[in-house]
């Protein structure tokens, strides 16, 4: 029997990149996925490709910026499924720039996205999750422990999110609930391809050469998969897992060097 066959969850920012993967990866455990993001062709063709595989999902378009949309996240899971065990909080992404020239707005529309939509998403499914004894992963970033000088925003996002996962955590004990965190580094998504494949274009270069640079660089063993996210992700919230608690786990090729 898969080792999630009965769960229900949510992921959002799940019809792309590490979402994508971890809602398959959960619904070929055996759990029903409720999934999110603001793209309903994507969420449409996510959703298409599970159930081709004979996994529950459905999906749901909102913004998760919105005060209110969390809220009905957590309502839509719960109607389509009848209840709630894992959440998946990992919509957000962050802009990247020179910090003087990084605006307040931008500040704002990071924290938004992925700091206080993981809040009041946790928030609406905890008294479902206390119920199931259920689980949240919060999907952060290496970049909350190593922010560089481009990534003002997105590093003290992440490590705002790092910080409320130890503090709901503490929580969960309480309550039955398992929190934990994990950090990606450089990850394959289409979106890190798009930043790869334009220093290509402007360098005259191959993108393996790019890709190599930056394994090289970063000092880490090879860019990161989204299903290398989304395997560790399914495995903490089985029962193989069922010790992480408060955790915030590097899955990162070597980048953070701090202890």
């Amino acid at each position: 029997m898969p080792e999630l066959s009965g769960k229900i969850a949510i992921v959002t920012g799940g019809s792309r990149g590490i979402g994508r993967a971890i809602a398959h990866d959960l619904a070929k455990e055996g759990a029903a996925v409720m999934i999110a993001s603001r793209d309903p062709a994507a969420l449409e063709q996510t959703v298409g490709e599970i159930k081709n595989a004979r996994g529950r999902a459905a999906s749901i378009a909102l913004d998760l910026r919105l005060p209110e949309t969390p809220a009905k996240l957590v309502k839509a899971a719960i109607d389509e499924f009848g209840g709630l065990d894992i959440v998946v909080n990992n919509a957000g992404a962050t802009q990247r720039g020179d910090f003087l020239s990084l605006t307040d707005e931008q500040f704002i529309d990071g924290f938004a996205l992925k700091y206080y939509a993981a809040v009041r998403t946790t928030r609406a499914a905890w008294p479902h999750l206390k119920a199931r004894h259920g689980s949240v992963v919060n999907v952060i970033g290496a970049g909350g422990r190593t922010p560089g000088a481009h990534f003002a925003i997105g590093g003290s996002v992440n490590a705002a999110c790092l910080a409320f996962t130890k503090a709901i955590a503490e929580l969960g004990i309480a309550d039955g609930v398992q929190v934990n965190a994990v950090n990606p580094g450089p990850v394959r998504t289409d979106r890190q391809m798009v930043w790869l494949e334009e220093a290509a274009k402007k360098e005259g270069i191959k993108l393996d050469e790019v890709i190599a640079r930056t394994v090289k660089n970063s000092k880490i063993t090879r860019m990161g998969e989204p299903e290398d996210i989304a395997y560790l992700v399914s495995f903490i919230v089985s029962k193989k897992g069922s010790l992480f608690q408060g955790s915030l786990i590097d899955m990162e090729g070597g980048s953070t060097k701090t202890i």
